[in-house]
C-alpha cells in the first residue's frame, strides 16, 4: 500500500478552517500592498559566499569511494555481478543520462567541510507542513552532526550554470535529521538507513523553500519495483544537473558487511555529487519520491548502476520527526 505523509497538524488545521468557514466573508483579503516577508540575513551571507567560484569548485562529499575508479580495479572474471561487488550485469541495457537545466523541486545541497573544501550533494524539496523540507542521503548530511558540524550548509533549487533562481535557503541549526541507526551502525552496515531531512530557512526574500520552488510528494511501503522513474542528480562540479529515465528492481545483498534489500536503478553516468538525488514516480500531476542514491555502497561501485536505502516506515518515522521539530539524533560521543 502506497503511503504519503499529511501529519496530524495538517488535519487539525482543515478542521479549524472548517469550523470557521461560514464566517470566512469577515476575514479580510489581503491586499496587493501586503507586507512582504523580511528579508534573511543569514541566506543572504551564505548567497554571497557561494559565489559561481565556489560553486563550480565544490567536490562531491567525501565517502572514501570513487564508483568507477574503485570497481574498474575488480577482476574480470565474466561472471554475472555479485553483491560483494555490485555493477551492470553482462549484457543490461544502460539508459543513457543526459544534462538539463533542472527542476525547481530538486537541487543541491553546498557546504564546507571542516577543513575548508566546498562540498555538495543533491537533495529534493518534499511537500510538508512547515514548506522548509528537503530530502537527501545520510552520507551527505551526517556530518553536520556532532563533533564535526559542517559550514555554510545551504540547499540551492535548480542550481544551474551558475545560477540560484530561487535563491539560496540555509539549513536551520539543529534541523538536519539522520536516523540514530545510521549514526550508530556507520554507513556500511546502516546502509539500509542512508536518508536524511534537513530543515531549512527562509531565503534572502524570506520566502520558504515550498513556497518558491514547489514540492514533490514522499511515498513509503510502495515496494521496490517501479518504471517509469526519473532519477536526478547533480554531479560534482558540472553547471547542470544529469536526468535519466529508467526502472528500478529489487537488490538482495550477500555482502556480510551491508545487509539488507535496496532497490537498483540502472542509469548511466551519475558519478560523485549525484548521492542524494531523488528517484521520482508520475504521482497525481506532479512527481513523488521513492528513493534517494544512496543505501548499499553509499549509491553504489559505479556510475552505471546505482541505489537507495528502501523508504519504510522508518523514513516515516524520520519524517515526522523533523515536521515536528523533535530533537535530531546525534552520533556517540
Amino acid at each position: 500500500m502506497r503511503r504519503f505523509f499529511r501529519p496530524r497538524v495538517v488535519r487539525a488545521a482543515v478542521a479549524v478552517a472548517a469550523a470557521v468557514l461560514p464566517c470566512a466573508a469577515l476575514v479580510p483579503v489581503a491586499s496587493a500592498h501586503s507586507v512582504a516577508p523580511p528579508a534573511n540575513p543569514v541566506a543572504q551571507r551564505l548567497d554571497a559566499y557561494w559565489n559561481p567560484a565556489r560553486l563550480t569548485a565544490a567536490l562531491p562529499v567525501d565517502t572514501g569511494l570513487d564508483r568507477d575508479s574503485l570497481y574498474s580495479t575488480a577482476p574480470d572474471t565474466g561472471a554475472a555481478a555479485s553483491s560483494s561487488v555490485d555493477g551492470p550485469m553482462p549484457g543490461e541495457f544502460i539508459p543513457p543520462s543526459h544534462s538539463f537545466d533542472g527542476m525547481p523541486q530538486t537541487g543541491t545541497f553546498f557546504w564546507t567541510d571542516v577543513g575548508g573544501t566546498g562540498r555538495t550533494c543533491s537533495g529534493s524539496v518534499v511537500r510538508s507542513p512547515g514548506h522548509d523540507l528537503v530530502l537527501s542521503a545520510g552520507h551527505c548530511l551526517r556530518g553536520y552532526s556532532g563533533t564535526s558540524p559542517r559550514r555554510n550548509l545551504a540547499f540551492v533549487p535548480q542550481y544551474h550554470d551558475g545560477l540560484k533562481p530561487f535563491g539560496v535557503f540555509p539549513v536551520r541549526v539543529n534541523g538536519v535529521y539522520v536516523p540514530q541507526q545510521y549514526y550508530d551502525l556507520k554507513e556500511h552496515a546502516g546502509a539500509q538507513y542512508d536518508y536524511g531531512f534537513a530543515v531549512t530557512e527562509p531565503n534572502q526574500d524570506g520566502k520558504q523553500v515550498q513556497d518558491a520552488a514547489g514540492a514533490v510528494q514522499l511515498l513509503t511501503d510502495t515496494g521496490y519495483h517501479h518504471a517509469p522513474v526519473r532519477m536526478i542528480g547533480y554531479p560534482g562540479g558540472a553547471d547542470k544537473p544529469l536526468e535519466c529515465w529508467s526502472r528500478t528492481t529489487r537488490y538482495d545483498s550477500d555482502d556480510p558487511d551491508e545487509p539488507g534489500s535496496y532497490p537498483r536503478i540502472a542509469c548511466d553516468a551519475f558519478v560523485g555529487g549525484t548521492s542524494g538525488g531523488p528517484m521520482l514516480v508520475p504521482w497525481k500531476g506532479g512527481w513523488a519520491v521513492v528513493g534517494v542514491i544512496g543505501g548499499y555502497h553509499t549509491g553504489g561501485y559505479t556510475s552505471q548502476i546505482s541505489y537507495s536505502a528502501y523508504f519504510g516506515k522508518s523514513v516515516g518515522q524520520l519524517y515526522g520527526d523533523a515536521v515536528t521539530g523533535a530533537p535530531p539524533a546525534r552520533p556517540a560521543s
